[in-house]
């Protein structure tokens, strides 16, 4: 469904009135339509940042911020991470709805049949220094699978490359991680659930038995469902804008991962570790820690609190909170761990109460959280946005259909206003 009409707004410049379309979407959000604005005025928006510009119509995920409100087609995030798993959702935002129980074994058993990567995958990752990042190594694998399987022309064929690139991903990002330790590659077992495949391709090895446990594998899968879309944020607008030249899926995917690499966007949760462990080898104390924070004239930030969209609570961290503390009792971490968690939730305890960060409406986001999970078990911190992206994957997908599908498909192309210099010469 497209957005419906709400009126009109009427722009004044240059002693000239113009009229603009109000247009509406289901949730009651509104925006001034300006795709003719140039054509009719010579005029062009100026929004740096693109925080007040709507780039399209979707109807994959509504987020409001002032409420603190999250859904995937509909459904509350609340709701999906309390009775979903992962691969339901990711059939739920790539294809619309929910899957009946035919055809979530149809689709969970596509997936966990093309887990495996080719062999010469292997020498892919013999090429990579052990000392590289995880992210450009995933990001360049993603690529890549462009080289062993051809653009999909019809239907079928698209369907098929969506089922490979989510399970495959799993496995790329494994053998990335196994590789930088010098470790032999694990390959996928079949038997074993989507989050549980991960985590052993992650942590087993050949010479013993490793036991996935239930209570881990169900914490990264509820990970997994809270990062797997999130409106029109930077990694999905660089899917959508590479996907606008007509470049294939798997390429759109990779630009996504690079985009997701930023510190101040997928980065942001190993931030938040890196601020708890410092914290922690000074004194342990969130109280001074935030004072320094307050102080305008200390380089000290709080990192995992506040949020471009959301202006009250994020709703994953609340969701979060809970598995955090589940998942640090549930390793036996009493020890450092055990104390980061203390130390976050104390920082989180205090910023809630204290009028400077209330004013600023500085509530804790999904990252405040998800890296101290990451850590308790045993993924490393270089690794924590390669699984961010492992979560988002459904949603980039959703978003780069949507995109190619929609009537009013076009390739992206942002204006700006030319600072330089005037004409000059030689």
């Amino acid at each position: 469904m497209s957005a419906k009409s709400a009126g009109e707004a009427t722009l004044q410049y240059d002693g000239k009135s113009i009229s603009l379309p109000v247009v509406e979407g289901t949730e009651g959000e509104r925006g001034i339509d300006v795709s003719r604005l140039r054509s009719d005025t010579g005029l062009i928006t100026l929004d740096p940042g693109y925080g007040n510009t709507g780039s399209c119509e979707s109807a994959v995920t509504f987020i409001d911020g002032e409420k603190g409100i999250l859904r995937y087609r509909g459904y509350p995030i609340e709701e999906l991470a309390e009775k979903s798993t992962f691969l339901e959702v990711a059939y739920l935002l790539i294809r619309g709805e929910l899957p009946s129980k035919a055809e979530f074994a149809e689709f969970d058993n596509e997936v966990t049949l093309h887990t495996m990567l080719h062999e010469d995958f292997k020498k892919f990752f013999s090429a990579m220094p052990k000392s590289a990042h995880p992210m450009p190594v995933t990001a360049a694998a993603v690529a890549a699978l462009a080289t062993f399987y051809p653009e999909p022309d019809t239907e079928e064929m698209l369907q098929r490359a969506v089922v490979r690139l989510i399970a495959k991903y799993s496995t790329l990002a494994a053998f990335a991680y196994k590789h930088s330790l010098g470790q032999p590659f694990m390959y996928p077992r079949n038997s074993l659930d989507y989050a549980s495949n991960f985590l052993h391709m992650m942590f087993a090895v050949p010479c013993e038995e490793y036991q996935v446990d239930p209570v881990i594998a169900r914490a990264l899968d509820l990970l997994l469902i809270l990062h797997a879309d999130h409106e029109q944020n930077c990694s999905t607008s660089t899917v959508r804008m590479v996907g606008s030249s007509r470049a294939p899926l798997f390429a759109s995917i990779s630009a996504g991962i690079s985009a997701l690499w930023g510190s101040l966007h997928g980065g942001a949760n190993q931030r938040v570790i890196e601020m708890l462990e410092q914290i922690q080898a000074e004194d342990g104390s969130a109280d001074r820690f935030l004072e320094r924070a307050k102080d305008k004239n200390d380089t000290t930030r709080l990192m995992g609190f506040g949020h471009r969209v959301y202006k009250s609570y994020d709703p994953r961290a609340a969701i979060l909170k809970k598995a955090c503390a589940d998942v640090v009792d549930r390793t036996g971490a009493n020890g450092d761990i055990g104390q980061l968690l203390e130390i976050a939730m104390r920082l989180e305890e205090v910023t809630l109460r204290d009028d400077y960060f209330v004013e600023r409406r500085l509530y804790p986001n999904v990252d405040f959280y998800s890296g101290v999970i990451y850590k308790a078990m045993g993924i490393p911190v270089n690794m924590f946005t390669v699984m961010f992206a492992m979560g988002r994957l459904p949603g980039w997908i959703a978003q780069w259909i949507e995109m190619r599908r929609d009537p009013a498909f076009r390739i992206g192309r942002p204006r700006q206003i030319y600072v330089g210099e005037t004409e000059r010469h030689l």
